[in-house]
């Protein structure tokens, strides 16, 4: 895999741990999140890239623990003459 930066060929898989936080008013309520994803870093511009592990996405971990309220959209009919 070449680096998206400075096109390199010197891009390693570095194994890592990361701590996750919620931001919310509420954070301190909710224990951090620690997936343990691999990270790309280019070894010549230090760019570097993870992605959280699709179980943790698909269990809800990180979305909201509160429902979103969409509010309706109202039409009303336009009046003749306006």
């Amino acid at each position: 895999m070449a680096c998206p930066k400075c096109q390199s060929q010197s891009v390693s898989l570095i194994p890592a741990e990361i701590r996750l936080y919620r931001n919310s008013p509420r954070t301190l309520s909710y224990p951090p999140m620690t997936p343990s994803p691999d990270i790309k870093v280019c070894l010549d511009c230090g760019w570097s890239e993870f992605s959280v592990p699709r179980a943790w996405l698909s269990a809800g971990w990180m979305r909201s623990m509160t429902p979103r309220v969409v509010s309706p959209v109202i039409h009303t009919p336009a009046v003749a003459g306006d």
